[in-house]
């Protein structure tokens, strides 16, 4: 995270700063970055970098945060706006995810992100789902979903299916960029393996 001296910078300084970042995070995956790239673009001291963050990984996990934390904010939004149908909002929320990337910034850093995973990126984007967190911290998520149509109701089960979707998420947008799939493409093949979750692999005997 960044340092004190970072928030106390004015608004448009620290994004002038994020937006250098984020420009060099575009550029190359995080273990390709360079710093002397980013206080170039931002016209700052390598000494000024180091005042605001530990390292790239600090500024670059700031960012995958903040997006990560939008990207919560709108699930809320759209499970609210759906009436609590989990799906559907995953759905809604993988659409939106890929008309965020046709911003070609947007789109080579989570490509670079997505095709560059380490267990840490992964713990970044997953965390709201795991289940300690679902079950201590994520309580109005919970609240939020309507469970009538669900074969599993409880608290722990639906930390479970949570995971199992976020997991399916995962793999389509590795695979939109690993193939380079339209988004047209992409979203077909989600919907198809959202329908096959919500419709279950097994017929009832």
């Amino acid at each position: 995270m960044p340092k004190q001296t970072f928030y106390n910078l004015p608004l448009n300084k620290q994004q002038i700063l994020l937006d250098a970042a984020m420009k060099e995070f575009s550029r190359v995956p995080l273990h390709e970055a360079v710093i002397s790239n980013i206080i170039k673009y931002a016209e700052i001291s390598r000494g000024s970098f180091y005042q605001y963050f530990e390292n790239l990984e600090d500024v670059f996990f700031y960012i995958l945060d903040e997006h990560v934390k939008l990207h919560h904010k709108r699930f809320t939004l759209q499970l609210q706006q759906n009436n609590g149908d989990l799906l559907e909002t995953f759905l809604n929320i993988f659409q939106s995810m890929l008309e965020d990337f046709q911003s070609e910034e947007n789109r080579i850093f989570f490509r670079n992100a997505f095709l560059n995973m380490s267990h840490k990126m992964e713990r970044a984007f997953t965390d709201h789902v795991h289940i300690e967190n679902f079950m201590s911290e994520r309580a109005e998520l919970f609240a939020l979903i309507n469970t009538e149509k669900m074969t599993g109701t409880s608290k722990c089960e639906l930390a479970h299916v949570m995971k199992i979707i976020q997991a399916v998420t995962f793999q389509n947008l590795i695979q939109s960029f690993s193939l380079q799939l339209s988004p047209e493409e992409a979203l077909k093949n989600y919907q198809t393996e959202i329908m096959i979750l919500k419709r279950g692999i097994y017929r009832e005997t």
